[in-house]
């Protein structure tokens, strides 16, 4: 009995789950009912990135990326950084639901994948992917915010900011599925230049208070050794 009591004490923290609950069924709702009055997102640049299946690889890497770092973040804490993690995702999140609730908006890129001339199963993966995740909601893109969220709080992290190995393996992935969500044509471009900007917002929010918190302890030390030098 007591060992249970310190499992829940411990992982306490697991209540912010339940915030995924509401995400999903306000997502689903949407992804069912804006169907009119839809504003179609496109720029130029979408006109000049070509169709390539091979991203599809890195788009749904992105569902291991984010979960793996979810449950690091939750077993291996420190709680501080848990919350600052999740609080980054949820509140970006939540404001894209928002955006889509307020701005209803699709884009129409999709190719016709039956007349590309080639079929393999990377297209064929798509082709479903196409059939189940309909072409609306997409700006800001949730994929590339949830991506820059999760490597910047890899960066972050006490314990694996110090790994090169993982910093530049969590960097390529979350570039590669950046990229990824244009070139199978999930996504366009100002998709990803929006939730670039959304991810600088709630940066701001969510860590540069501590951050700056922790300069001025920094600048404050440093001024405490320059002015009372510890004597030899």
């Amino acid at each position: 009995m007591k060992q249970i009591k310190n499992l829940i004490k411990k992982y306490n923290h697991g209540w912010v789950f339940c915030l995924f609950f509401v995400y999903m069924a306000w997502f689903l709702y949407l992804e069912a009912n804006n169907t009119k009055n839809l504003f179609t997102i496109h720029i130029k640049l979408d006109d000049y990135i070509p169709f390539n299946e091979w991203f599809v690889i890195p788009y749904l890497l992105w569902f291991a990326y984010v979960f793996v770092t979810v449950v690091y973040f939750f077993l291996k804490g420190p709680k501080d950084e848990f919350y600052q993690y999740i609080a980054f995702l949820f509140v970006g999140m939540f404001t894209c639901l928002i955006i889509y609730s307020i701005w209803p908006n699709q884009q129409n890129l999709r190719p016709n994948l039956a007349t590309l001339g080639r079929d393999n199963i990377l297209i064929r993966i798509i082709s479903v992917i196409y059939s189940r995740d309909t072409s609306t909601n997409v700006c800001p893109s949730i994929h590339v915010y949830n991506s820059l969220a999760t490597h910047i709080a890899i960066c972050k992290n006490r314990k694996l900011r110090s790994n090169k190995l993982i910093n530049l393996s969590s960097f390529t992935l979350m570039i590669l599925i950046c990229l990824s969500t244009t070139f199978i044509k999930q996504h366009s471009a100002f998709d990803t230049i929006c939730a670039i900007g959304l991810a600088i917002v709630v940066y701001l929010l969510v860590y540069y208070p501590s951050e700056r918190l922790e300069l001025k302890e920094r600048f404050r030390k440093i001024l405490k050794e320059k002015l009372y030098p510890k004597s030899v």
